[in-house]
């Protein structure tokens, strides 16, 4: 399995590509709810500033998902391209300068799960900064990975947790309560 690039976005038609990719002691399905909730990025990510869910006004992310945020100090508007729940999702960046994809492919493993993240940018200031900085977005990316390991360890984010919480509270009453009325 690998990423599923758009033609204009494959690796051998643009300027910049880099490749990232971490075996993480977590559940594919923590690193998913982490992944979506891209407000939450900036709390754990120190490359992602000043997110805001554009379409809907709200997260977490969903196929055609548009937000925008600051990273690598340039605001950006990007947008949710590819979703398969707990495997790939990938999104479009876009500002002036620079029109990039980023995807991201988890796959199941004994001890948790592989992350591929790559990413591909056309544009004179993508061209500029891979010039000037060549390392610096394959070491964001690794900080990004390494980062989210991290969190995704720690189990799912919050509101995600209370979510499932209040459905097993909820399955349990219900069985107390058919419980409660067999005779």
């Amino acid at each position: 399995m690998g990423i599923r690039w758009p033609e204009q976005y494959a690796p051998a038609n643009t300027a910049v590509f880099v490749s990232n990719q971490l075996e993480m002691n977590a559940p594919p399905e923590a690193v998913w709810e982490w992944l979506l909730r891209a407000d939450l990025w900036p709390q754990w990510y120190p490359n992602s500033k000043n997110l805001t869910y554009l379409e809907p006004s709200e997260g977490p992310l969903q196929l055609g998902s548009t937000f925008r945020w600051t990273t690598f100090g340039t605001t950006i508007v990007s947008r949710v391209e590819e979703f398969v729940p707990s495997e790939r999702i990938a999104w479009n960046a876009k500002a002036t300068g620079v029109d990039a994809y980023h995807a991201w492919l988890i796959e199941r493993t004994e001890k948790g799960c592989r992350v591929l993240t790559e990413e591909t940018q056309n544009g004179w200031l993508a061209r500029l900064g891979s010039l000037l900085m060549p390392a610096r977005m394959g070491k964001y990316h690794q900080i990004w990975l390494e980062r989210l390991a991290q969190q995704a360890a720690k189990g799912l984010p919050a509101e995600v947790s209370t979510r499932a919480d209040e459905g097993n509270f909820r399955r349990s009453l219900q069985v107390k309560g058919n419980q409660g009325s067999a005779r």
